[in-house]
């Protein structure tokens, strides 16, 4: 049970991360250079819809530490780090499927996606050695 909870972590971290890239990504095409936010403020001139997705993505990468902390107690290193891979061709695959985006497709792109997935399927479908809790003097 731990380790379908290990990557039940493993994989929300990777959602919130992903999601907090493609925040990001939109919110960057609103607005001006982060070192002048604070100046553009008074007269109007930045979107507060896009700075709000930006604080909500902060949380996100918060939220995706918290999870992937969470994850790292029931899964090997190895294999959680991993399913980090799949961030990757997740913001790929959505920033060039959304076009709000924006982001073309290409051949290459999409066959480096294939073969991170497989990669991750490669490490992850074998069964993990069981490791045992270290023993300390």
């Amino acid at each position: 049970m731990s380790r379908a909870l290990g990557f039940t972590f493993a994989m929300g971290s990777v959602l919130l991360v992903s999601a907090a890239q493609l925040g990001m990504r939109w919110s960057m095409t609103r607005l001006p250079a982060p070192a002048d936010w604070l100046a553009a403020l008074p007269g109007g001139q930045v979107d507060l819809l896009a700075l709000g997705v930006v604080l909500a993505a902060i949380l996100a990468y918060v939220l995706s530490m918290l999870c992937w902390l969470l994850a790292l107690r029931d899964l090997p290193l190895g294999r959680a780090y991993s399913l980090l891979s799949i961030s990757y061709a997740l913001v790929y695959l959505l920033a060039a499927a959304l076009p709000l985006f924006n982001e073309p497709f290409s051949l290459s792109k999409t066959l480096g996606v294939a073969l991170v997935i497989l990669g991750v399927i490669t490490i992850n479908s074998r069964p993990a050695p069981a490791t045992s809790p270290r023993n300390t003097p």
